[in-house]
């Protein structure tokens, strides 16, 4: 299974997420969900990247972890760009959380210090 973990500080504002394992929907090189997955939150810390120039400190590995943690340092409308980007990242995730709910969890957390 895929476990998302979605961390929001104390304003309800995403600060990082997590992703980790495998969905083991098919066979490697045809699962869709994993593909899914990585297309969406690949192309949501390039979207961020690219359109706002705020870089996230990023860790990954080839067993299926993505950790993606936004700068500290972040306000006013590159805030609210970042945070619309993220929250899209978001609802694409849930999109495929429904149709695939076997293959893939999300959960929310709530970060105790900013």
């Amino acid at each position: 299974m895929i476990d998302i973990t979605i961390y929001r500080n104390q304003t309800g504002k995403i600060q990082s997420f997590a992703i980790s394992g495998h969905a083991f929907f098919a066979e490697r090189g045809q699962d869709i969900v994993c593909a899914g997955v990585s297309a969406v939150s690949v192309g949501a810390i390039n979207a961020v990247h690219e359109l706002t120039g705020v870089t996230p400190d990023i860790t990954h590995d080839p067993d299926g972890l993505l950790h993606c943690t936004l700068p500290d340092n972040l306000s006013g409308n590159v805030l609210d760009k970042v945070q619309l980007l993220l929250e899209g990242m978001v609802v694409s995730l849930q999109s495929i959380e429904e149709t695939y709910g076997q293959n893939i969890r999300i959960t929310f957390k709530k970060q105790e210090v900013e």
